[in-house]
């Protein structure tokens, strides 16, 4: 019989490809698009069409997933389909980028509808293997193994860039062809907990969240959750845009190689694995609401400083610690808005916390690589710094509200 930390760990090497496949294409897909296109919000735009397709039809397939029955089971096809797909369209990508732009957008395409496939299904593996209570150790498990597809992808990967463009598209495939062929031997056809599991998984609850009870949150009863909500939306422009167009100012800006580029921005991954178990545990003992202030007093300070730096080593250094102050945000944001269900709308809260990350993300490289066509490269900090700023407004006015309505 196999162990739980075996199982989880062979589930969580299909996180692990799809979170180091999602960092290289961050990292180097602006690069790529700046043969073609100048603008940066333009490129941003293009960078964010993965979140666009992710919002529309990630729920769908992820629903899809738990209706279908074959003998393979319900998740395993979509595996078998969009992971072998993905991978061979992410080694083409860079090969693509030497024709033309419309075949480079054809192939872009391509993969993304090809990664949306089996994003919903791979991380629904999980609950299906897992009986209810072991589910939060088990996503420990997991979330490691993408943290640290994350690290190789920019300490091991981006390196190789400057060797070759080909170098981080072509391992990356290959490791993600590689995760599928160990899915498809570990994942069990009829996993014993998929029967009795009736979470949905987080996109699906969003969207429902958004047709059936949106309109709860213009309610007095919720401005404060509605503010906390938004001040995650502000926060993740932010955080989403600076991660999309990182490289391109270190490339464009600072003339730094790509290679550097990226591993640059691996410290602040680095930084965020390192400190993310104890900042919760700061989070336990101080508070979320307070530690997430904090991070979001602390970390626009750091934005505010690194138009002022030349140096890659020492910008290697401050976005080190910028990460800790995104460990004190990011690791408390979630828990404080499933708080806010109580016992008894938690499902609607985790769907309005995706669904506000989530709609972020999608417009966040193209607002601030406007920012950097208007005002030049060093406004994508000013703009991720204001966004951080606004973003602690908005929750420290949602937290006094929800405590006010409680107390």
């Amino acid at each position: 019989m196999r162990k739980p930390t075996f199982i989880y760990t062979s589930i969580g090497s299909g996180f692990f490809a799809l979170t180091l496949v999602w960092t290289v294409y961050n990292a180097y897909m602006p690069i790529i698009l700046g043969d073609f296109i100048e603008s940066r919000a333009i490129r941003g735009s293009i960078m964010g069409l993965d979140n666009l397709l992710a919002v529309l039809l990630i729920p769908i397939i992820g629903a899809w997933s738990d209706r279908l029955k074959t003998p393979l089971g319900g998740r395993l096809p979509f595996l078998l389909v969009g992971m072998p797909l993905a991978a061979l369209f992410f080694i083409i990508l860079p090969f693509s980028s030497q024709t033309t732009l419309l075949i480079l957008l054809i192939v872009d395409i391509i993969f993304l509808l090809a990664m949306t496939i089996f994003r919903a299904p791979v991380i629904a593996l999980m609950p299906d293997h897992t009986p209810k209570d072991d589910r939060s150790k088990a996503n420990g498990y997991i979330n490691f193994m993408g943290g640290i597809g994350a690290l190789i992808a920019l300490f091991i990967l981006a390196p190789l860039y400057d060797q070759s463009i080909y170098y981080p598209f072509s391992i990356g495939g290959i490791l993600l062809f590689l995760a599928a062929v160990l899915l498809f031997f570990v994942v069990e056809r009829n996993p014993k907990y998929a029967a009795v599991h009736q979470e949905e998984n987080e996109e699906v609850k969003a969207l429902q969240a958004l047709k059936e009870s949106t309109s709860k949150l213009f309610h007095t009863d919720f401005r404060g959750h509605l503010f906390i909500l938004l001040a995650i939306f502000l926060y993740f422009i932010g955080y989403s845009g600076l991660e999309a167009q990182f490289t391109v100012y270190a490339t464009e800006h600072l003339q730094a190689s790509p290679g550097d580029a990226g591993l640059t921005l691996g410290f602040f991954s680095l930084s965020f694995v390192v400190f993310a178990i104890p900042a919760g545990i700061i989070g336990t003992r101080l508070g979320k609401g307070k530690t997430m202030l904090l991070g979001l007093v602390f970390l626009p300070i750091v934005f505010l400083i690194m138009p002022w730096l030349s140096s890659m080593f020492v910008l290697k250094i401050v976005l080190f610690i910028g990460g800790i102050a995104w460990a004190f945000i990011n690791v408390q944001a979630y828990p404080l808005v499933a708080d806010l269900g109580g016992l008894t709308k938690i499902g609607f809260f985790t769907g309005m916390y995706y669904l506000f990350s989530m709609s972020a993300s999608v417009i966040a490289p193209a607002t601030l690589g406007l920012t950097m066509d208007l005002f030049g490269h060093p406004a994508l900090f000013y703009t991720a710094a204001l966004t951080f700023v606004i973003a602690y407004l908005l929750l420290q006015t949602g937290i006094k509200q929800v405590k006010g309505k409680t107390a």
